[in-house]
Parts: C-alpha cells; structure tokens; sequence
C-alpha cells in the first residue's frame, strides 16, 4: 500500500505533517510504470483501463459513454446503470488514490511532469464537481476515499505544490469534511461506509487541525471507528459481513485509523485478531480466498496481485475453527482447506454469497479450487446472481434454487441455519437447512487425502434434482471416469451420477477483480433422485 516518507516540512503554514504509516509501499518499477499510464491518461480501474484523452470528464462512464449533469447529488440516479453508467467506475477514477502514485513517482524521480499532472486534475475535478454537484458527491463513502488521497498527496509532496493550490485543496477538503459530518452512512450502510468516513472525518482534522470544526470532527471520527470495530468485528477476529475482502478493507481502514490516533490496548489487541482470522485463511501462500463479495476497491493503492491484498504470508500453519464466521480451516504441511460453515452475514446478508458448505483448496503456493469471485454489483443484474449463487461455488444445490432468495443485488430473504456438528481440526462435520432441505456434509483430511462426504435429506418423497458444483483452478484432465487431475491433485468423484466438465457457459466463470471475468472451468455431478442421497468425493494432495 503507500507509505509516508519521513516527517516533512509543513506544506504550508497550517497543515500539519503527518508521521509514516505502516503500510508497505509499492516495488519502485511498479509506481514508475504505473504514473507512465496516468501521465497518458490511461487509467486502470477494477478490471479494465480506461482512456480519457486529453481532458478527463470526471462524471462519464467511458464504458457506456453516459456522463450526468451537475444537479444535486441527492438528485442523480446513480443506482440505474442506464441512466448515469456504472457508478463503482466513475467513483473509481474519483477516488484520485492515482494522484498518490504520483506523487509517489516525483519522489523516485524528481520529475514535475508529476506534479503538473496532480495540479492539472484537481483544478478539472473542481471545476467540473462543484460542491454538492453531481454523481461524485453521492457517496459519503467516495467523499471520504477522495479526502484521504488528498491527504496522502500533502504529505508527500506538499512542500513543492503551489501555495494557491494548496489553499483550494484546504477549501474544498473542508467542505469534504462539511459533507461527511452532515451525511454520514448511519441509516443507509452502516457497515465499511461508516467506518471509512469516521477514519476520513478524523483524518481531515488530524492533517488540518486549524479548521474550526477540527475538534469536533477528531471526536466524531474516532467515536465512530472505536464503536465500528466493536459492532463489526467478531470476538474471534472475522468482520461481520462473511467476506474475506470486506475483512481486508475494514482491517486497512483500522490499521490507518491506529496510526493516525495511536490507539489503546484493547483496539490493538481486537486488530490483531483480524490480522490472526486473516492469516489463517491466506496460510502459507498469501493468496486472499474470495469469500463473498469482493468491490474492486482498496485504501491508497487498488492495484497489482489483488489475490495478494491480504498482505504477507503466514507464518503460523495450524488447523483453527472461527466459531462467530463459521470458517474452519484445515492445514497440514503443504494442504490447506478453507471451508464456510457458517451462516449468512448481519441484516439482508448484502455481501454474502450463496457458499454455506463451499471450500477453497490450495497445496503449497498453487490454487486447487477456487471461489469464482463477484464480477459486478448492480451493472448487470443476471451476472450478479450468478456470481454470488450456490452454482458458483464448491458446494451442493437441490432443484436449481439457491440456499436463500436473492431480492436485490445487496439482499437475501430466507437465510438458511446453520450450524457446526463436530470440529477435531481434522475433520468438519456441518449442516446447512433450507426450504425443508438439509445440507449435511463432511469433511475429513487423512494424510494427504480429503474426503467429502454430502448428505442431502427432506421431508417429502417427491424427486429432487441434487447439484455438486467443482470449481478447479487448472483445467482438469480426465484419468477415467470420476478421476480428474486438477494441477497438483486428483479428485474423485461419485460415479453412480452425471458428470459435466465444461468451461464458460452458465457457471463456469472466474472474476479476480470487479468488472472483470473469463472462463473457468467447471465440473458438475447431478442425479434426479429421492431423498436421502448421498454423494462422496475425495482429492489427493501431491504427484500420482
């Protein structure tokens, strides 16, 4: 992510200079590179770069060619996609956390090509945005990102940026604050939204402590994260919206709010049992599972191996069960099993995925099975649904329905229950109920050999259509009937049904980073069958 260079002088007579933060800065050919783009105008965001051209028009989604007027924020329609384009691209560019790997690159470099760039663009954006104008005032939680980049721009090369651009940035990083005080997510997304503008909010008045409303804002910001971190942060570490990525997000907005503030024991003592949950499920290969939703952001620096965000690897390899999340986690040498036990998030479960019962496997550094990821929010409804329903994941589907209802692209009716049988650190035993369904299924990892053992039971004697979805990050190569190599491992699977490999078409799809996906490939065993049906698979870790 960034890091602060040493104390600076102040950029001006009052902003005050903030001391390094810990977060480890990005490989000096990788910022380089990156500001070769941005100098050219070529933007990459999520999944896909975008080029402006000459003048960058901050409210157009280039994808669509949809740009919106400067009506009151409160009067766009940035939810419809028709309408105003994909709102998660244009926030993207505006978040300007690329004016950071700017300012960055003038100091490898000491060229003011860079910082011409930054002045350029926010004398366009301030034109272009005026306050309360617009789609790029929408969002509190935009609002805050900007501010925190502009922050994060000060620090490393404010003391050679113009003093009359420097008061306008102090102009509007004021009324950022304005807007975050007076419209902060307390109703509408009280989750990541709120914790990330109470960081800003405090943020704000930390590097301008000369505002007159300084004061209040460090109170209202850090008020706000000490209480986020004991509302959304489990006793055992997990954040309460069931995603791994949501986990990292909240976990950077936490670590950045502590060095800002220097916070007492017991929140440092809560972060680390983030930082342990988030060890434990990245493991020896550092690779961040995609368990639920993924939004494609990030705080200061969204680029690079997304599938490495979680930081490095772990140090620690034992088997561990995270009862408030639910997430078990098998290891054992160079196997390790990733399995979602429990239930679906707080409220509508609007970051949850439809995965009770799914798993991701890796040996040593090497994907085994994978979760596909999200791929969108709300630009393309069908594709939402399928991402986050229980077709796209290592689990069990009965009579082509999800475990739960999807509603919109934020909520699910009918959650199911769940609940962990049995746990030895070797062995999982877990149950999922739904819709008169039950969901059992075992697993039990001997050697180097993981047994899956599915169970599915119901009330009626009616036929069911009983799904096993199998996601492999390597194409698999079929040894004979139900034996598949997948990379560095075999997988067998039920013969006494159906077996589809195939790549691409309904399910078989993989996003590593929103807005982007591409075939991946799928097996899939199905059976039309009374209850109760059984099904049993195993994989073999290591050479044949």
């Amino acid at each position: 992510m960034l890091a602060f260079p040493p104390r600076l002088k102040k950029a001006s007579a009052e902003m005050a200079p903030i001391d390094p933060l810990p977060f480890p800065a990005p490989l000096p050919g990788e910022i380089l590179e990156l500001a070769h783009q941005i100098l050219a105008h070529r933007f990459p965001l999520l999944g896909t770069v975008i080029e402006t051209g000459p003048d960058i028009e901050w409210r157009r989604d280039y994808i669509r060619g949809l740009v919106t007027g400067t009506s009151y924020f409160r009067t766009i329609p940035y939810l419809d996609v028709s309408l105003a384009g994909d709102h998660k691209i244009i926030w993207e560019l505006n978040r300007h956390q690329h004016l950071v790997v700017l300012a960055q690159a003038y100091q490898l470099k000491g060229d003011r090509r860079y910082l011409v760039e930054i002045a350029v663009e926010l004398r366009s954006w301030w034109e272009q945005n005026p306050f309360l104008r617009g789609i790029n005032w929408a969002s509190a939680l935009e609002i805050a990102f900007r501010a925190l980049s502009w922050i994060a721009v000060v620090q490393l090369v404010g003391d050679t940026l113009e003093p009359a651009l420097l008061a306008q940035l102090q102009r509007s990083l004021y009324q950022h604050g304005m807007y975050l005080e007076h419209n902060l997510s307390t109703y509408f997304s009280p989750n990541t939204h709120l914790l990330g503008e109470g960081v800003a909010l405090h943020a704000i008045a930390i590097a301008c402590p000369h505002f007159d409303r300084a004061a209040r804002w460090r109170k209202l910001g850090n008020d706000i994260v000490v209480a986020q971190l004991e509302n959304q942060v489990h006793a055992d570490g997990s954040h309460f919206e069931q995603s791994s990525y949501y986990h990292v997000y909240a976990r950077d907005f936490f670590r950045l709010h502590d060095a800002l503030s220097d916070q007492p024991a017991l929140y440092r003592e809560k972060l680390q049992r983030m930082e342990h949950y988030l060890g434990a499920i990245t493991g020896a290969s550092g690779l961040l599972p995609a368990l639920g939703d993924d939004d494609g952001g990030r705080l200061f620096h969204p680029y690079g191996d997304r599938l490495k965000f979680g930081g490095s690897p772990a140090t620690t390899s034992h088997s561990e069960l995270f009862p408030d999340v639910g997430i078990a986690v098998i290891q054992s040498g160079d196997i390790q099993i990733v399995i979602d036990a429990g239930p679906f998030g707080f409220g509508g479960a609007g970051h949850s995925h439809s995965d009770t019962l799914s798993f991701v496997a890796r040996f040593g550094g090497t994907e085994i099975f994978i979760d596909p990821g999200t791929y969108t929010y709300t630009a393309e409804p069908e594709w939402r649904d399928r991402f986050r329903g229980s077709a796209a994941h290592n689990t069990i589907r009965v009579d082509a329905r999800d475990q739960a209802d999807p509603v919109h692209p934020f909520r699910w009716l009918n959650k199911p229950a769940v609940r962990v049988r049995e746990w030895t650190g070797t062995m999982l035993d877990a149950e999922c109920t739904y819709r008169n369904i039950t969901h059992r299924r075992r697993f039990s990892l001997d050697g180097n050999m993981l047994h899956i053992d599915d169970e599915v039971t119901g009330i009626d004697a009616a036929e069911h259509f009983v799904e096993q979805f199998w996601h492999p990050a390597h194409k698999p190569q079929m040894l004979d009937r139900g034996n598949y190599r997948v990379g560095p491992a075999t997988l067998s699977l039920p013969v006494n049904a159906g077996i589809e490999l195939s790549a691409g078409g309904e399910f078989g799809w993989r996003s590593t980073v929103l807005g982007e996906k591409f075939p991946s490939p799928l097996l899939r065993v199905f059976k039309t069958t009374k209850l109760p049906y059984r099904m049993t698979a195993s994989i073999a870790f290591g050479e044949r």
